[in-house]
């Protein structure tokens, strides 16, 4: 709930009796109840797509572009109904692509998936990322 840009943010409870000072110095004694800050934790947005519903297309009409269509892109499932799936080699890349969620939905989201397995994620490397120089002994 509440996901904005990637975070959202959910209430941290501390336990009875704890005291903590703010950045001015101030003391607070916290009972239990009340909130004492949110702590911002990553999230995916997600619109309805499910990677069950995605790869089962892909596998078993991929051929026609149904997995295309069903995320979004009706280009390209017209151009693979059209083609029969570029004759067969697209419905399998297109599998592969779907299964390891490199392609996905069309309106950015990420799939709703009802398990909590391991996932893929790409890295990238942008101006922003810190690169440390290696040293050689």
């Amino acid at each position: 709930m509440n996901c904005t840009n990637h975070t959202a943010y959910v209430q941290c409870l501390p336990a009875p009796n704890i005291t903590c000072k703010d950045h001015l110095g101030i003391e607070k004694v916290f009972t239990g109840n009340e909130v004492g800050f949110y702590k911002p934790i990553a999230c995916r947005n997600v619109n309805g797509y499910s990677y069950k519903v995605a790869v089962a297309l892909s596998l078993f009409l991929g051929w026609l572009g149904a997995d295309r269509f069903y995320l979004g892109y009706p280009a390209l499932g017209l151009l693979k109904f059209c083609t029969v799936g570029f004759c067969g080699i697209g419905s399998l890349i297109d599998f592969i692509l779907i299964s390891m969620q490199i392609v996905g939905p069309s309106d950015g989201s990420s799939y709703i998936i009802d398990y909590y397995g391991a996932r893929l994620t790409r890295l990238t490397i942008t101006n922003a990322t810190f690169r440390k120089m290696q040293t050689y002994p």
